[in-house]
């Protein structure tokens, strides 16, 4: 589905980011994985995904940084030739209490999430458009859609991407460029496994399919909305929460 497709993966040395890795290179994409901290593991990702008979190339630093949007996107262009497809997918969060929140904790998160994202999606897009053609899927949740108590910096956040995503679709559009967002719900990663059993089984009453979701639920979607199949779906917000969000 992906043969001989570039793309650019943030946060794609563990959990939901090295699923999607994963998804693409088994379909023939080479991968470059952004990454802050965990240089262990992401070698060992890299490593695990160079079998797939792909190129998994690595490069560090924080996407809050707007020059490291710059050199992200330069170097997978002079490593790949081109840059066919942006996931944005780094993210963290910092729950606490609207009253309890400071400005700091609001800020962090807003700085990697949102802002991040729009440096990785204005750097990209710039490549793309020379070539007239881009899949860019930015990584949003189903918080951003319905809000959750305690997480008022990271529903912006989340919010925010869709927003960005809706106006990215309708400027790019006509560039062979799609820009796509997907609402994970509850899904099983590092970032929910500090959740006690009680809170997990209170989200699972919510979820219509009756399980919790895992990171290959959410690299499906990516791969389909990567691929030449979505060609004529851009602007979208794909809810990949088991019915959690109707």
């Amino acid at each position: 589905m992906l043969k001989g497709k570039n793309a650019i993966i943030t946060g794609g040395a563990r959990g939901i980011g090295k699923a999607i890795a994963e998804e693409f290179c088994k379909n023939g994409a080479n991968v470059m994985l952004c990454y802050r901290s965990g240089s262990a593991a992401a070698s060992e990702a890299a490593l695990e995904l160079s079998a797939y008979g792909t190129r998994a190339e690595l490069l560090s630093g924080d996407v809050s940084d707007p020059g490291f949007a710059v050199a992200a996107a330069k170097k997978a262009a002079e490593l790949f030739g081109g840059i066919d497809i942006l996931v944005n997918n780094a993210g963290v969060t910092n729950d606490k209490l609207l009253v309890r929140m400071t400005d700091d904790d609001f800020k962090d998160v807003i700085d990697t999430n949102l802002n991040g994202a729009f440096y990785m999606l204005r750097e990209v897009s710039r490549i793309m458009i020379k070539q007239r053609y881009g899949r860019i899927i930015n990584m949003s949740s189903v918080v951003g859609v319905k809000g959750n108590p305690g997480q008022i910096n990271y529903c912006a956040s989340k919010a925010g991407v869709i927003g960005m995503t809706l106006s990215a679709a309708k400027e790019l559009g006509r560039r062979g460029i799609t820009v796509n967002a997907i609402a994970p719900g509850f899904i099983d990663t590092d970032m929910t496994s500090v959740l006690t059993d009680e809170q997990k089984n209170k989200m699972l009453e919510v979820i219509s399919a009756g399980r919790i979701g895992t990171p290959k639920d959410v690299a499906g979607a990516a791969l389909f909305l990567a691929s030449d199949l979505a060609s004529y779906i851009t602007g979208q917000v794909i809810c990949v929460d088991g019915g959690m969000s109707i």
